[in-house]
């Protein structure tokens, strides 16, 4: 896997790799935010209740000072954080009438954990490289 990863570095260049993983955060990340909203508004039945909604987003909420401030070490945390949403897609998609959402959030999921694993690599190559 190593020498995936270098070969890979070599044949693009660390800066595009960086680039590339930090459009994969950013995409993943917003579109898994808006599914846990949606979702979230759906799990109410007949009056609303703010209390699901933010304990589905707070997790993800969290993380946003080390996006914005494109922190490698945040970006490693999220990713351990996006297994757990992982995890909850994997298990709503076993639920009878959620199964493309579970997928859904799944697929979302597993695209944020690599975008942020990705980005912690090679954000951290590209600070050892200028010396920051």
């Amino acid at each position: 896997m190593k020498q995936w990863l270098t070969s890979l570095e070599q044949r693009h260049g660390i800066n595009t790799l960086t680039l590339r993983a930090r459009q994969c955060v950013l995409v993943s990340f917003t579109l898994l935010l808006l599914l846990v909203i949606y979702r979230g508004f759906t799990l109410q039945n007949d009056t609303f209740d703010w209390r699901p909604v933010v304990a589905f987003i707070l997790p993800l909420v969290l993380f946003l000072p080390s996006i914005l401030g494109q922190r490698a070490r945040g970006h490693a945390w999220l990713a351990f954080v996006s297994l757990l949403y992982v995890t909850q897609g994997v298990m709503l998609a076993a639920v009878p009438g959620q199964t493309v959402h579970g997928i859904v959030e799944a697929l979302i999921s597993l695209a944020l954990f690599v975008g942020c694993m990705g980005y912690a690599r090679f954000r951290s190559q590209q600070q050892r490289q200028t010396g920051k």
